[in-house]
Order: C-alpha cells, then sequence, then structure tokens
C-alpha cells in the first residue's frame, strides 16, 4: 500500500494521541506538525519525530505533501482550522466539537460535501471490539430485542476541586456547554450509534458545582497535573456546567436518561451505559472495556470477554489481539482511522465512520440541553 501523509495540527494532549494511533497503521507517516508558533512546533516535532513544522497551520495546509489534515486545536479553533482545511481541498479529521455551534457545525457540512473530500470526527468509542458487538446485538439479531429504555453516566473527577483549572472551563475557548459537550456528547453519539436510534427531544438540569475556581497564573496542560502554591492562582468566576442529569426522547418514543459528571471523586473516565431490551440488557463500562454484561430474566446473566472468538465477524475485526489480551482506549481512534484511512486508500468501502454530519448532530443535541436547561422544560432538538 502507497503511503499516505499526514499532518497534525495541535499537539496539546490528544494530538500525540493521533500520531501513536497513526503510525500503528504502518503505511501512514506524519509528515508534518503545526503549533501557534515557531518554537513550539519545532520543540513538539523533535519530541514526535515529525520531520516538518509550522509555526502557522496555514502552512501545513499549503504543503503539496500532506494528504490527510487532523485537527486537535482546542474547541474555539475547530470551526475555523475545519474550514480552512476544507478549502485547501485536504481529508481532515477533526476533533469534537466540530465547531463552537449548530449554526458552525451545519456550515461545515455544507461545505465538507461541496469540497468532495473525506471526513471524519472522533468519536473514538464507536471503535472498541466491545461496542460493535453491542451494535450488533441491539441491531442484527434478537438478543435484545425491543429496546425499552436506556440509562447510563459520564463521570470524572479532574475537575473536582475548585483549584482544578484547564481551558475548557472558558466559554471563549470551549463553548457554552462544557460537561455535556465535553463528555456527555460520547455518550449521546454512542447510544445512538448502538441502537440506531436518535435523539429528538431533552429535559435538561444543568448545574454548576464550582461558581468561582482558581485559576494558575501560569499555563498548564490538560491532565498535567498541578503543583501549584496559592500565590500561582487567582479567583474566575465560572459559567459552564459541571453537572448535568438529562431525559431523553427517541425518535422510537423509548425514553433514557443520562448523567455528566466531572465532579465525581474516584471516576477517572466512567462512560457507562446500559440498554434494556425486550429480551435482554446490556451494559458496558469504558473503564472496563474488554467485558460486556448481558442481563436476562428467563436465564444467568453472563459477561462476556474480549475474545475474538467470542464477538460477531462483523465486530472480531475491531479486536487485534486473543482473548485475554486487553485492549482500551488507544485502540478506538486506531480503528477509526484505520476506517478513514483504508477508505482514502481504496481498499475500505467506507460508511463505517463517524463524519461531520455525526458531529453536527451532537453539536445540535448540546444546543437543544443549553436550552432546556435555561428554560426548564422539554425542548425538541433541531437538527
Amino acid at each position: 500500500m502507497n503511503q499516505i501523509k499526514a499532518g497534525i495540527i495541535g499537539t496539546g494532549f490528544i494530538g500525540p494521541a493521533h500520531v501513536e494511533a497513526l503510525r500503528r497503521l504502518g503505511y501512514v507517516e506524519v509528515a508534518a506538525v503545526a503549533e501557534r508558533d515557531a518554537d513550539l512546533a519545532q520543540t513538539k516535532a523533535e519530541e514526535l519525530s515529525i520531520p516538518k513544522a509550522y509555526g502557522d497551520y496555514h502552512e501545513l495546509l499549503a504543503d503539496p505533501e500532506i494528504q490527510v489534515v487532523h485537527n486537535c486545536t482546542p474547541n474555539h479553533l475547530h470551526f475555523e482550522v475545519n474550514r480552512d482545511i476544507l478549502a485547501a481541498g485536504k481529508h481532515v479529521v477533526s476533533e469534537k466539537p466540530l465547531a463552537m455551534n449548530s449554526t458552525e457545525s451545519r456550515e461545515l457540512v455544507k461545505l465538507a460535501e461541496a469540497a468532495g473530500v473525506v471526513n471524519a470526527i472522533d468519536f473514538n468509542y464507536r471503535y472498541m471490539p466491545l461496542v460493535q458487538q453491542a451494535r450488533l446485538m441491539c441491531q442484527a439479531s434478537d438478543e435484545v430485542g425491543r429496546i425499552l429504555a436506556v440509562h447510563g453516566s459520564y463521570l470524572q473527577d479532574w475537575l473536582l476541586k475548585e483549584t482544578d483549572w484547564n481551558w475548557r472551563l472558558v466559554p471563549e475557548m470551549s463553548g457554552d456547554s462544557r460537561a455535556v459537550a465535553d463528555i456527555g456528547s460520547h455518550w449521546c453519539d454512542l447510544i445512538q450509534f448502538i441502537t440506531g436510534q436518535k435523539i429528538v427531544r431533552v429535559m435538561a438540569d444543568l448545574v454548576t458545582i464550582h461558581p468561582s475556581r482558581k485559576r494558575p497564573k501560569v499555563e498548564v496542560e490538560t491532565y498535567a497535573g498541578k503543583v501549584l502554591q496559592p500565590e500561582d492562582m487567582e479567583d474566575v468566576p465560572v459559567n459552564t456546567e459541571d453537572y448535568a442529569s438529562i431525559l431523553l426522547e427517541f425518535d422510537s418514543g423509548m425514553h433514557g436518561v443520562l448523567t455528566v459528571n466531572q465532579c465525581a471523586a474516584g471516576r477517572k473516565n466512567r462512560l457507562y451505559f446500559e440498554i434494556d431490551g425486550s429480551n435482554s440488557a446490556l451494559s458496558w463500562n469504558q473503564e472496563r472495556p474488554n467485558e460486556l454484561w448481558v442481563g436476562r430474566r428467563d436465564g444467568p446473566n453472563q459477561t462476556i470477554m474480549k475474545d475474538p472468538s467470542l464477538l460477531y465477524p462483523e465486530a472480531r475485526q475491531y479486536a487485534h489481539y486473543p482473548g485475554g489480551h486487553n485492549e482500551a482506549y488507544p485502540d478506538g481512534p486506531k480503528n477509526l482511522f484505520r476506517n478513514v484511512y483504508g477508505f482514502i486508500a481504496g481498499t475500505r468501502p467506507g460508511g463505517d465512520f463517524a463524519t461531520f454530519i455525526d458531529g453536527h448532530n451532537e453539536i445540535a443535541i448540546c444546543d437543544a440541553v443549553l436550552k432546556s436547561g435555561r428554560e426548564k422544560q422539554w425542548v425538541n432538538v433541531e437538527y
């Protein structure tokens, strides 16, 4: 297979994860990186062994060797950078959210269609083996039956303390929704992907647990940990939600509930769902990604371990190691990029990765959640 050359814009927490996953494919060369200035770009290029460094992402977009561009910038830059990638005629893989609001994301969907390039968004949890298995059990067989209800949560503790700070707490950089847009969007995408049903109405209760936080006077990278002294911090008001509880209605008439909380002590990254069907129930916890629970009324419950020999054939391709050899978070992006780059290379049929349309749909849900939180009533999702 011919080498495909990729460029990365942004090298915070997620950019290096993209680099590592791409290199595991074997036929993708991460050939260039762009950052906010030339010195930082060169430093990151040397750390990641990337040959080209650009202090302006427009220079990367002008590089004729770069075929695919990964947008790993902070949220407030996603719309502008995605728009410029499309205008340059490059294939694009964007981090979520696709943009800051549904007006911007709707425009990007139209621009992507007009550009005729491959576009994808990193809803990486879709591509874990047992998530694929759960989808097939819901949609391709009678194992689960008619889906009666869903519930779940996405819990983290990295913003538990008032001294915890990150750029995601600033609406101008992250958006008017924080916890729901940042992690709740992953849960909503996952449930819609697995069940094949679409969220059409929401009723949201949004809470800012820390109305004021202490912001470091020096820059701190996401999840980097903090050893700052009191004199290194300043009090800043916070207006975005730490916690949300959301009632959901789907296009089938099914109902569900989601809790999102970034102040849940001990929960590092617990994306959890339970799908209750007429024949059986399924539950999965991202912190234990190699186990899928199956609940039954008229028989023993079961835990399916991640083992390629035990999975449906369509799910088997997402499991790369034998049973007992665990696969986890880094394998989701790898599988996504395999699907995207395989389509670009002509070795895969496509239709097996999230696109800008999926990214727009999640922003539309977040917009409805914000409106519901303000109005204290059910709100329709306007796709």
